[in-house]
């Protein structure tokens, strides 16, 4: 028994431990496996303490969706409305949200994709989502000077490049990825970045990455 799921049996899961085992199982496993006695086994509970925090299975699979949109969604949305003296920190902000796990859960958002693969209820929550998602980087470029054409194909660029990227499942150190960051803000902004800005921003990561794997 882990010690996660020997805390749990020592009392009633909560609607919180109910909700995780479930997101963790979403990720490993698919919307499939995402089961009502699975997820009681692995809670060491009794199936029937579901009850009490959800309708159904279907009312389970509803608050998955609604955690996606308020997380990954959000963290995006949230970014992009940050102010920023320049273009260059604007989508900076937005960087910070996807290399850092806490903002943007890239596996997540893998497995609610693949979810909808199978699911039109949730193929459109999807579109929903990114284009809730493009129109909020689409008005950053916009409030940075940028016509409406052209931060709408900026935005999209950006955002389905960075997609692409979570889907491919590419593999890169994170050393890597800081050193095209330059690069990057070239591309999608059109500007020269300041390398003392780029340093900055990489040691920042850098710290708080390094700062999250000790503990």
């Amino acid at each position: 028994m882990s010690d996660r799921s020997a805390r749990v049996s020592q009392t009633r899961a909560s609607r919180a431990d109910w909700l995780q085992v479930a997101l963790d199982s979403l990720v490993s496993e698919g919307v499939d496996n995402v089961k009502v006695l699975s997820l009681a086994q692995k809670l060491e509970v009794s199936r029937s303490s579901f009850y009490w925090f959800f309708r159904s299975r279907g009312d389970l699979l509803e608050q998955l969706l609604a955690h996606w949109r308020e997380t990954n969604t959000k963290a995006i949305v949230d970014s992009a409305s940050l102010p920023a003296s320049t273009i260059i920190d604007a989508v900076l902000n937005i960087f910070t949200s996807w290399v850092d796990e806490r903002f943007f859960d890239p596996r997540l958002d893998f497995a609610i994709r693949e979810w909808a693969r199978r699911s039109g209820h949730v193929r459109r929550a999807v579109d929903q989502a990114d284009d809730a998602r493009v129109e909020a980087i689409k008005s950053m470029f916009q409030r940075h000077g940028y016509t409406e054409r052209d931060a709408f194909m900026r935005a999209r660029v950006l955002y389905f490049m960075q997609i692409g990227y979570y889907s491919l499942d590419l593999e890169e150190p994170l050393s890597t990825r800081l050193s095209y960051v330059g690069d990057y803000l070239r591309v999608y902004t059109g500007r020269e970045p300041d390398a003392a800005v780029v340093a900055r921003f990489a040691k920042t990561i850098q710290a708080r990455i390094g700062s999250r794997s000790r503990h």
